[in-house]
């Protein structure tokens, strides 16, 4: 009898673990990213991370190929606080299993730019019917079927300022839709849930407007080609600031009536030295949270554009700049406002709160853009059709060695800090039920439904029913 009690309470017990230790993937629900178990509002508290900047990606390395690497780094992001990181470029040939499971197990997203500067991964934002081709969809689909597989990939980000000028806003915009609806098409038919796609545009008061309701606006015909988020990096609160002399408050309004969840995908002004990042309270208060989810802070590694929060010396030890511990400071005071505040604040704004119901329907123009250029169709169709083959990509298994660094950590001062530490671990996996979990994940988001419901519960509840009969069997 009390064998039989000791199971149930293990059963409970179970169930309330892998309700906070398993990494859950994010989704979008109207404007907010949520927890798509728990189905609480998520806020991107993260940094910009490309160390070696975009160039260092090649045959042999990418940010996430290098688990000793990544363990002082990751290490890093948990003294900083951050529960999201972005990375531009990444070789989807090389093995990131170790890193991704590093990051999953420390509680740490990944938003994933699908392009690189390399020759066929990227559109030439001036001729973009040079080089929107099979091998560059090859190349995209290639990153999206090897991260999809991971569930702290929160999103792919179709391009990156790829609008910036006149001259690119009479080009390239109808195959930003086009790409959009290619990327989304393929996660629908081969990726194990819908994870949501997404564009991170410069702040820039021509194309402000008019860019970002184009990429949202809703076409009939094809319901792939509007995106799932809006990235604005924006620079415009430098040194001493308020929420009105900045000009947020003007943002906030700019995307008050957006559908989709908005963030700063960059932000961090650096023209008034040093730092401050007095930015970071406003942006998670009740002023802009029913608008904005959040953002990314430019950039972790010190590069010749002075954005840096470390540097690295020539034996790839890390050297915490004062950036670095302004901006910890910084986060610690970041509190996340509840799912009830988030809430009762929308229903305050019948603006925002109508804002998901209604779709916006793609307009014959859009000011300063020129959206009659027609894109090449079908070339995705096939690779579409039949996937794309890359490296198996999955969690493994972690070492107590991997989660430290071979690395040293010294402050600017030159004094050593962190020694011996490691990454601490906040999310358990175990491989069997992983590949499990993933099944149940593939079934539910094979469904059009991308909201919070029901249907979570009992995803939860089988999860804690596969792990109560796993620890059963062995007891």
């Amino acid at each position: 009898m009390l064998f039989k009690s000791s199971r149930i309470v293990l059963g409970i017990y179970l169930l309330i673990r892998y309700a906070c230790a398993f990494i859950h993937p994010i989704e979008v629900n109207g404007k907010q990213f949520v927890d798509s178990v728990t189905g609480e509002p998520f806020f991107i508290k993260g940094i910009d991370y490309q160390p070696g900047g975009s160039s260092s990606v090649n045959d042999n390395q990418d940010p996430l190929s290098d688990p000793g690497k990544c363990a002082r780094d990751i290490i890093l992001f948990q003294e900083l606080g951050i529960n999201t990181i972005r990375i531009y470029s990444i070789n989807p040939d090389l093995d990131h299993n170790v890193c991704m499971t590093m990051l999953a197990a420390a509680g740490i997203y990944l938003i994933l730019d699908v392009n690189s500067p390399l020759e066929n991964q990227h559109l030439n934002r001036y001729e973009p019917w040079t080089t929107y081709n099979e091998l560059y969809l090859r190349h995209v689909f290639k990153v999206i079927e090897q991260f999809s597989n991971y569930n702290n990939t929160l999103g792919f980000f179709a391009g990156n300022e790829v609008v910036n000028d006149s001259r690119s806003a009479k080009y390239s915009p109808p195959y930003l839709k086009a790409l959009v609806s290619d990327m989304k098409k393929y996660i629908h038919e081969n990726a194990p849930r819908a994870i949501p796609v997404g564009y991170s545009a410069v702040d820039d008061l021509h194309f402000r407007v008019s860019l970002s309701k184009y990429l949202e606006c809703h076409d009939p015909s094809n319901p792939y080609n509007e995106v799932d988020f809006y990235g604005v990096n924006s620079y415009q609160w430098c040194g001493k600031q308020t929420f009105v002399s900045s000009g947020y408050d003007k943002l906030v309004n700019a995307y008050r009536d957006y559908s989709k969840p908005v963030f700063f995908s960059e932000y961090g002004c650096n023209e008034v030295l040093p730092r401050q990042f007095e930015e970071v309270q406003a942006l998670y208060s009740s002023d802009m949270y029913t608008v904005f989810s959040g953002g990314l802070v430019y950039e972790f590694n010190q590069e010749a554009n002075n954005y840096g929060l470390i540097d690295t010396d020539a034996d790839g030890n890390a050297i915490l700049l004062p950036d670095f511990r302004t901006l910890q400071s910084v986060f610690k005071k970041v509190r996340f406002p509840s799912t009830l505040e988030v809430r009762q604040a929308i229903l305050k704004d019948n603006v925002v709160a109508m804002a998901p119901a209604v779709k916006s329907k793609c307009e014959s123009s859009y000011q300063n853009l020129d959206i009659s250029h027609p894109v090449a169709a079908n070339l995705a169709t096939n690779m579409i059709k039949s996937s794309v083959k890359v490296r198996e990509s999955k969690y493994v298994d972690l070492t107590l060695e991997q989660l430290k660094t071979p690395y040293k950590i010294f402050e600017s001062n030159g004094k050593e800090v962190l020694r011996n530490a490691r990454v601490d671990i906040v999310s358990n996996f175990d491989g069997e039920d992983l590949k499990n979990i993933r099944r149940l994940h593939k079934h539910r988001y094979r469904s059009e439904a991308s909201s919070y419901s029901k249907f979570s519960t009992l995803v939860l509840i089988t999860i804690g029913i596969i792990e109560l009969a796993f620890q059963l069997s062995v007891i």
